[in-house]
């Protein structure tokens, strides 16, 4: 057996989470949905394009299920990493994942709830509260919930056989309004 350090990564998971790191990392939405552009608001944006994948994710049998939860892990080495790169010693780097693991989860479920209501205001309040820590104004939250609910129903349109082959696609992050 070769040791988990040693192994390569699963190019479908790579894949998966890679395109969700590149749309997180889209200037716009720094930009253009005044999303912070700290060590924070990328983290949250992150979380927000793995909720919204790992919610198609879960539609899928028992090996769907594997998949998800390797892009789940590939998630949590990424910050795993980025907290060592921080400077996080050894010793706080437990304490800061299992920080990670709730905001994840509880982002995730709060992202879940907003998007089975079929109105916009949950689902902009639901963003004001998480990506913006309630200091963005309602246009803003606006604009993104807008830009979340078009990103879901594009995930919910694509064959869950394109993710399963580590091919995924978010919309443009070009503003959208609520009428959008």
């Amino acid at each position: 057996m070769i040791p988990p350090l040693f192994r390569r990564p699963d190019p479908t998971i790579a894949a998966l989470y890679g395109a969700i790191v590149t749309q997180a990392r889209d200037p716009r939405f720094y930009e253009a949905y005044a999303v912070p552009d700290t060590v924070l608001g990328r983290f949250d944006l992150i979380v927000l394009h793995l909720a919204l994948v790992l919610r198609q994710l879960r539609k899928g049998d028992a090996s769907i299920a594997a998949l998800a939860q390797g892009v789940f892990d590939a998630f949590c080495r990424d910050m795993d990493h980025n907290l060592r790169e921080m400077g996080i010693g050894d010793q706080g780097v437990p304490r800061q994942m299992r920080r990670v693991g709730e905001a994840f989860y509880g982002r995730a479920q709060a992202y879940d709830a907003a998007l089975a209501d079929p109105g916009h205001d949950r689902l902009a309040e639901t963003l004001r509260r998480n990506v913006y820590a309630e200091a963005a104004d309602s246009v803003a939250a606006g604009a993104l919930a807008a830009y979340v609910r078009k990103a879901a129903d594009e995930l919910d349109a694509q064959a869950l056989e394109n993710l399963v082959r580590g091919v995924v696609s978010f919309p443009h992050p070009a503003v959208l309004t609520v009428a959008e």
